[in-house]
Parts: C-alpha cells; structure tokens; sequence
C-alpha cells in the first residue's frame, strides 16, 4: 500500500468524510503540465483530506538519526512533496507575534504603504497588492503581500548585481516609523524557519546520497547555507463582506492559483483567521491548501498550527534527479455566511540557491528542459532569468 494511500484511510477513518480515491500505479517522473479544476460555489465535489508526514523537532535535531523513510514518505516520488516539523522550541510565539502584525500592516495609510513598495524588483522587496494577477487575469486584489530577506538588510552593495538581479539582490524596505515590530518578528520567525529547514536538508542529503552520487558543497544543505537571497512573505488576506463567491470563488484556487515552486525548499505556517479582531478557527472546512499528487489525484493537505511546513521546489527535484519531488499546489479561499468579513494572515519563506551559486543539471532534464542544456551548468540567477523569459513569452 502506498504512503499516500495509508494515511488517506487513517485519515478518512478518523476525521475525513468517507470519500476515497485509490491512486493508480505512479512513476518517478511526473507531468509539470497543470490543469486547473474548476468548482463551482454549488458545487458538491469533496476532495480526500490528508495530514502531512511529521518529524519532531528532537528528531530533525539528531544528525545521527536515520530520517530516510519519513523523508521518502513526504518528499519521495510518492509523496506530496511535503511534511512539517513538530514541536520547534519558540516556533509558536514567533507565529503569533508576526502573523498578528498581518491586518496593522495592510492597515496602514495608503501614503505609508506605497513608500514600502519597490517598482524596481517587481514588487519582490516591501509592500505588494494589486501587482499579481488572478488566474482569471485580473488584478489579485484580495492580498497584500510584504516581502523581506530575514538574514540580510543588504545583501550585496554591487550595483550591477542589484540591476541584474533585482528581486534578488534588492535591499529590504522597512516601516521603521509606522510599524517597528514588524522587522524584530519577521526576522525572528524567517532565520527560526531557516534555521530548521536547513536541518531538515541535511537529512535530505543523507536520503538522496543512498541512491546517487553527491559531488562535494552541491547537497541541499550547502545550497541554502551558502545563499544570501532567501525570501520571506507575510501574506494578509483582506475579509470579504461576500457570503457565498468572492472574486474568482469559484476556482479551487481562489486564493492562491496553482503553481509549483521552483526554488528549493519553502517553509510554511498555518494561517491565522480574525474576525473583528479575533482569532477564530478557519470557517469553512474545505478552505485550504491542496495538491495536485503524482497520479494527478487532488488532495487537500494539512498540519497544525505549531508546526512548520517543508514544500521541495522544482530545483531541488531536478538536482536530486527526482529523489525529491516538488508537486504543484494552491489556496482555496472560505465560502459560506460564516466566512464573511473573515480576514487571514499567513507566512511562507522561500529558501533558494544563492543568484551566484552554480547549479551542475543532469543529463535527463524533466522540468523546463527546454531552457536547461544536458549536464550544463547555470547560475540560479541565470537560471531564473530564463525561466521569466520562458513564462513571459508565454503570456505575451
């Protein structure tokens, strides 16, 4: 029995509605093609809930500990391409004190918030709403995002990098005045969350070492330690006073539109829902994330609110040669009387290599392969240039 089809029946057993999905037979290498599904505000389709593969922080702590069958479960090409990691000393504090900051940062006067937006890294450092658009190609006005490096202010003085590399090599934009806490607890949670997703790589790497061979300083662990462009978003949700649709409400991906992250690892928090206010549980039960498995399987994923969440990025798959697997993923947004002027605050950071750090690729390229050369090497910064160009091509 697969791992995904044996904590579905414990799942659905204990918790879920008894809906099943038997996945068939899956291959190592995936489909990154995705095709959104569509539902409707009526609709009645259920999707089979799933809880994370979890990992204790004591755990995660032990580097003599042999982690390689929960890593396979989460991370391996039959998993989801995501596990969380449980009982992190101070995690829960962190959480709280930067995610209450979400609804007094989106808050603030207009004037104040467009003095933290930065036109030049496309919106990638500082302040961000209305910049990204819906699946549906209108603007996405139903978040705020802020985006900061929690390890580096500045992370090079070189200005030909900052103009090559913008949203990369930006400098971070802080509202000193009008919202001082707010540096203090994002740099707090993002460097905790760095910190233990670099451990958890570390026994990423002693998984992947059992079936390939690792040239010295390229493991997942040497990647993130060695790079100065990680990037954390605070994300608010704005409430809405719309009982049933909100806008595109009825795209399963009414939050966030599916995507697979190309980066290497991305730590996740629960989200925090307020009312006037007031922390209250999340009002609708299918509201969400979910992901679209390997059978081509939609599950909604989830993981308590102590815990942090570990998502695989398309680059770490192709360097691992598809040991770890990154899966596509989105947000559903709540419906009902109940979710009405609800508000959401949420925190994800994207550990990536650093713009200068030389990525070796395989022979076999399955994701992007057409901007990727056989067993060439590019520089992420280089590589992620071509990956815009593709996907701006595309739009065009």
């Amino acid at each position: 029995m697969s791992s995904i089809l044996s904590r579905l029946l414990l799942y659905n057993t204990h918790f879920a509605p008894q809906f099943l999905v038997i996945p068939s037979p899956s291959s190592r290498i995936s489909s990154r093609r995705i095709t959104c599904q569509k539902m409707s505000c009526t609709s009645e389709t259920v999707f089979p809930t799933l809880r994370t593969v979890t990992i204790s922080y004591s755990e995660l702590a032990d580097k003599n500990a042999d982690l390689s069958m929960k890593i396979e479960e989460g991370f391996g090409p039959n998993g989801l391409g995501i596990l969380s990691v449980t009982d992190v000393p101070g995690f829960s504090s962190l959480r709280q004190n930067l995610l209450h900051l979400a609804p007094r940062l989106a808050n603030l006067p207009e004037e104040v918030k467009k003095d933290l937006e930065d036109h030049h890294s496309r919106y990638n450092f500082g302040w961000s709403h209305g910049k990204e658009k819906l699946e549906s190609g209108k603007p996405d006005m139903l978040k705020g995002s802020f985006y900061a490096n929690p390890l580096l202010d500045v992370p090079t003085t070189e200005a030909f990098l900052v103009q090559r590399y913008p949203s990369y090599c930006g400098s971070n934009i802080w509202p000193h005045s009008a919202l001082p806490e707010l540096e203090i607890a994002f740099k707090a949670l993002g460097k905790l969350i760095i910190d233990v997703g670099s451990t958890l790589a570390f026994h990423c790497d002693q998984y992947v070492s059992k079936g390939m061979k690792m040239r010295e300083n390229e493991g997942l662990e040497q990647i993130l330690l060695h790079s100065r462009c990680h990037k954390g978003r605070l994300l608010y949700y704005f409430p809405t006073q719309h009982s049933n649709c909100i806008e595109d409400g009825d795209s399963m991906s009414s939050w966030c539109g599916w995507h697979t992250d190309h980066g290497s690892l991305t730590g996740l928090t629960c989200g925090m829902f307020t009312k006037d206010g007031i922390v209250i549980p999340c009002p609708d039960s299918a509201a969400g994330l979910y992901i679209r498995t390997r059978t081509d399987q939609i599950v909604k994923v989830v993981f308590g609110e102590d815990e942090i969440a570990y998502q695989i990025g398309e680059t770490t798959e192709i360097l691992s040669r598809g040991y770890l697997c990154a899966t596509p993923h989105c947000v559903r947004a709540p419906k009902g009387e109940q979710a009405s002027g609800v508000d959401r605050s949420t925190f994800a950071l994207f550990m990536q290599p650093d713009w200068d750090e030389q990525l070796n690729f395989p022979e076999d390229v399955h994701i992007h392969d057409e901007v990727i050369p056989p067993n060439g090497t590019l520089t992420f910064g280089e590589y992620t240039e071509k990956l815009l160009d593709k996907y701006y091509h595309l739009k065009t």
